[in-house]
């Protein structure tokens, strides 16, 4: 399979690769990051995860990409596509490096993974699924448009963590897509 590459202004969002795991694993070490993600990782099961990254394209068709700065070449998170086995909804998720925090870059990455979802991949609807006490995604789905449906449930091992379906239809993006550039 073609994984697409797409660009924006200030980043490039493609494939995730071998040479993104050291970047990747740090992503994952670091509680502050983690906190809403799933928790820290150790190396061994981050090291899983860019892997089943990587496959999902295989697989499912889509996946999360991989966030590069266009200025500097790094790898500073991973944004797009997700929905593993068991999950509540076809969701563009978005992570992204403390670093990489508080510069818009989410906002930028996550319309253009929007657009793909629905676009390219024609999902109908676009789900986040943010803990309640996340505030700067809670701003950030605000900002897409995307509306709070109430507490659902991720699959094992995340099933005890508490989050909130935010979501909307395919035909709501649009006319809110309008309004975003």
């Amino acid at each position: 399979m073609q994984v697409p590459v797409l660009e924006t202004e200030r980043l490039i969002l493609r494939q995730h690769e071998a040479g993104d795991f050291e970047a990747w694993a740090a992503f994952h070490a670091d509680p502050e990051v983690m906190r809403f993600l799933g928790g820290v990782q150790p190396r061994s099961t981050a090291w899983r995860g860019l892997c089943g990254m990587a496959g999902a394209w295989t697989i499912r068709g889509f996946s999360m990409f991989a966030v590069i700065e266009r200025a500097s070449g790094r790898w500073i998170g991973r944004i797009g596509p997700h929905a593993p086995e068991g999950w509540p909804g076809l969701e563009v998720g978005w992570g992204l490096t403390r670093e990489a925090a508080g510069k818009g870059y989410a906002r930028e990455a996550a319309i253009a993974a929007i657009d793909y979802a629905v676009d390219v991949l024609g999902w109908d609807a676009v789900i986040h699924t943010i803990d309640p006490e996340n505030a700067a995604s809670i701003r950030l789905a605000q900002a897409l448009g995307a509306e709070n449906r109430g507490p659902t449930r991720l699959p094992a091992p995340l099933e005890e963590f508490r989050v909130d379906c935010w979501a909307q239809t395919a035909d709501q993006w649009r006319a809110r897509r309008a309004t975003l550039d």
